[in-house]
């Protein structure tokens, strides 16, 4: 999973101070023994591995689409890399003794239903969605990343690493519109749909479970601020329109 990420000196300025105060000054021994953050983890981890192996699953299943052998190697190698953080997360779960299918268990359903709304109908609308999909999730991710302790925060922004589909997707849906300006409207208004959907199941995780909502609102350690997932989702859409940018479609 993976976004450009190229944020403005104060927004990295704020990051930054968020990341040393309240639960993220501390490490996973000092802060898991607040059960109500502990359960809120194994939520995100659980929730992050499910995403990375729907990720891997869908990356194979693009790459039987390529139109070229060497697309084909490109996404085979981006789905390797997708299942190698699956495998990390999973593994950091069985460390904190917790079982990894329960932890995924939860966030299945709403996973599953988005990708069923945004099956693509094309090479194209694949690529668009694994780059607008994953984006999306992966800020989703590093929002919840300043409120982590500081092992918890360090496997999470790992996993996020760019895999090379954001770059790849990029370069091969401009040169599509490139060659054929009529395919820019077809594809904005499918990513269009892919950010209502998406926001859409995110939402729904958020308020089915308790633990991950409360960390998020900061109720965990920093007392309640109700406005900050409305700040956050407004965050996420912005990015959203300068990747739109970046692909040469408009948002």
């Amino acid at each position: 999973m993976e976004t450009p990420k190229t944020p403005s000196p104060d927004a990295a300025a704020e990051e930054r101070s968020r990341e040393v105060t309240g639960v993220a000054a501390a490490d996973w021994a000092e802060s898991s023994a607040d059960p109500r953050y502990r359960a809120a983890v194994v939520d995100l981890l659980g929730a992050l591995a499910y995403g990375e192996l729907a990720a891997f699953e869908r990356l194979a299943d693009d790459a039987k689409l390529a139109p070229a052998l060497a697309d084909k190697a490109a996404l085979a190698r981006m789905a390797a890399a997708e299942f190698q953080h699956f495998e990390r997360l999973t593994g950091r779960l069985r460390e904190i003794d917790e079982d990894p299918a329960a932890a995924m268990e939860p966030f299945a359903s709403a996973l599953e239903e988005f990708h069923r709304l945004t099956a693509p109908s094309d090479w194209l609308e694949g690529l668009v969605k694994a780059y607008v999909g994953d984006a999306i999730a992966a800020d989703f991710y590093r929002e919840v990343a300043v409120r982590l302790d500081s092992d918890t925060r360090a496997l999470v922004l790992a996993v996020l690493d760019d895999t090379g589909h954001a770059s790849f997707a990029v370069e091969k849906v401009r040169a599509a519109i490139e060659a054929d300006p009529r395919v820019g409207g077809r594809l904005a208004l499918w990513a269009r749909r892919l950010m209502g959907e998406a926001l859409s199941q995110a939402q729904r995780v958020v308020a089915d479970r308790d633990a991950l909502s409360t960390m998020l609102v900061g109720g965990v350690a920093d007392g309640f601020d109700l406005a900050e997932i409305g700040r956050m989702f407004s965050r996420i859409t912005e990015a959203h329109t300068k990747r739109m940018a970046a692909l040469g479609l408009s948002a």
